[in-house]
């Protein structure tokens, strides 16, 4: 037992990716996305294996929402609030600002050959699913019940908001709603039953991978690469733009100091983004002609971001002593945010 054991600790899988930022969810993901696009085969041949490893993105993510909102209580839902509205602001509103300004003076066509249109994709989007995986083993309870903003600027709402069609965006408020029900559940459900909450406490490490690498399959590498030099241009300006605006809304709005690197993991860009400039030009018929060129280059900065933004986000984190810095023990104890932290952090 003792030979099989140091055997199986040859290999250090998970610890393995916890040594890369964010790699939890990334690794899965690009492993997923280089299945999706060569062996799709696999991903078909149906029943648990289809089930497991293509369409299980949905039901996990809802899962750790799940998980998430039992880790908020009542001392910690304004801060909660407080930390969604700066991400909302620093990450969609004042970027799409930005760039609908920019549309003004350079025009639809854009600037060196980068899309507006895709710009603006880009920048108003976050990556929910990373933002949780990512606030897991370096956040607290504010930074994880934060995924709330990612859950209002999910979709092409936003975007055709800024751009002057919004009469024209029929995003239900049921799907808004939706996305949330189950963060509120688990808020309700961990307030009144704290086993349930202790339970509930490992299920980040057990389904980000699995979550992570299907929605992986739905990045296809051939339009990743298709966006060519562009499509990583976008990701790379995308990144250190709205990352340095959320930086200094954690910093100067929030003052959470050498932790204020954090907020860098929010300048992502979630892997539907990649549908949202043909659902504009369905909605307004003037994008049509720039549809082909934005979705190449939004799908490039999709897998740019999802990789640059933890990276830097941890080397801020690092370079300003966040990452040994521990959660002030009043919230720590109510939330028992050090025992997953500590779980993951060891390795």
């Amino acid at each position: 037992m003792v030979a099989e054991s140091r055997i199986a600790s040859r290999v250090p899988l998970f610890d393995g990716m916890n040594r890369i930022p964010g790699g939890l969810m990334l690794i899965p993901l690009i492993l997923g996305s280089v299945v999706g696009t060569f062996f799709p085969g696999f991903l078909t041949m149906g029943n648990f294996t289809t089930a497991l490893f293509q369409a299980s993105a949905l039901p996990l993510i809802g899962l750790l929402i799940f998980a998430t909102g039992m880790q908020i209580t009542l001392k910690t839902s304004g801060p909660v609030l407080a930390t969604s509205g700066v991400l909302l602001l620093c990450k969609s509103i004042l970027p799409a600002t930005v760039v609908v300004l920019l549309a003004q003076v350079v025009g639809l066509d854009g600037i060196l050959g980068v899309s507006i249109l895709a710009l603006l994709v880009t920048m108003d989007n976050s990556n929910g699913g990373l933002w949780l995986a990512f606030t897991g083993r370096y956040g607290d309870a504010r930074d994880r019940g934060a995924y709330m903003a990612s859950a209002i600027n999910d979709g092409p709402f936003f975007s055709m908001l800024f751009l002057g069609v919004a009469g024209l965006a029929n995003i239900p408020f049921q799907l808004l709603l939706a996305a949330v029900i189950p963060l509120l559940i688990g808020i309700i459900v961990g307030n009144l039953d704290q086993k349930w909450t202790e339970v509930m406490r490992p299920i980040p490490n057990m389904i980000i991978p699995f979550f992570a690498f299907a929605l992986g399959t739905g990045i296809n590498l051939q339009n990743v690469l298709s966006g060519g030099l562009s499509g990583i241009v976008v990701g790379v300006v995308a990144t250190l733009f709205t990352g340095l605006l959320a930086y200094l809304g954690y910093r100067f709005i929030l003052r959470r100091g050498n932790k204020s690197g954090i907020g860098i993991a929010s300048a992502t860009t979630a892997g539907n983004a990649i549908a949202t400039p043909a659902i504009i030009a369905l909605a307004d018929p003037t994008f049509a002609p720039y549809v082909e060129v934005a979705t190449a280059q939004v799908a490039s900065a999709v897998l740019v971001t999802a990789v640059f933004a933890p990276l830097l986000a941890t080397w801020v984190l690092k370079r300003e002593g966040g990452l040994a810095a521990r959660a002030p023990e009043s919230e720590s104890e109510s939330t028992g945010d050090n025992v997953p932290a500590r779980t993951v952090e060891h390795s």
